[in-house]
């Protein structure tokens, strides 16, 4: 059986706590949501806030909700070494000893100690999606993605399994372009 799999692309984001999103816009505040994204309860929200680097900033980043325990900036590695941030690869939430930023809000700003990362490619999977492709949670894998002059193979792919999740495979705009990927793209998963 093919193990096939659509791969959407994950551009520069942010996830905030509740604390860091009052800071940023105000005592109470909550997320507006703009546009519900693939994976179950996530949304692109209205806000946007400034993620200054040593060398540069991002005028006006996206918050994905809903909030989190933990702050957490999500730039791709171009992104990263153009504002001057030494974001290393790691996976969502694994923030630990990773980059450093400013975030600026129209009510105030927050000092990011570390929160900024690169993320891992990944795929989010469900245990029935997981069982039906012989998958495991923390599992890595290989997939080949197949466009015009541009076919490679991503290896590194952690396998996420919740049954949070819906069935997608998440890239950063590198390797997006990369690959030339363009929206609705399938990807194979050949171990």
């Amino acid at each position: 059986m093919k193990k096939e799999i659509l791969v959407e692309t994950s551009a520069r984001h942010l996830h905030v706590s509740q604390q860091d999103l009052e800071t940023l816009f105000g005592e109470g505040y909550q997320l507006t949501p703009k546009k519900d994204l693939s994976q179950p309860g996530q949304f692109a929200c209205e806000e946007r806030v400034q993620v200054i680097g040593p060398k540069s900033s991002f005028a006006a980043v996206s918050i994905l909700g809903p909030v989190r325990k933990n702050t957490q900036v999500e730039l791709s590695a171009t992104d990263a070494r153009s504002i001057g941030i030494k974001a290393p690869i790691r996976e969502s939430g694994d923030v630990a000893g990773s980059g450093a930023c400013k975030l600026v809000g129209p009510k105030g700003e927050v000092e990011l100690s570390e929160g900024v990362i690169v993320a891992k490619r990944h795929i989010h999977a469900t245990p029935a999606d997981a069982e039906k492709y012989g998958l495991k949670d923390n599992q890595i894998v290989n997939v080949k993605l197949e466009t015009e002059g541009r076919t490679l193979v991503f290896g590194d792919v952690v396998v996420r399994v919740s049954p949070n999740y819906a069935w997608a495979m998440h890239i950063d705009t590198d390797e997006a372009n990369a690959a030339s990927a363009t929206p609705g793209l399938m990807g194979e998963i050949i171990d």
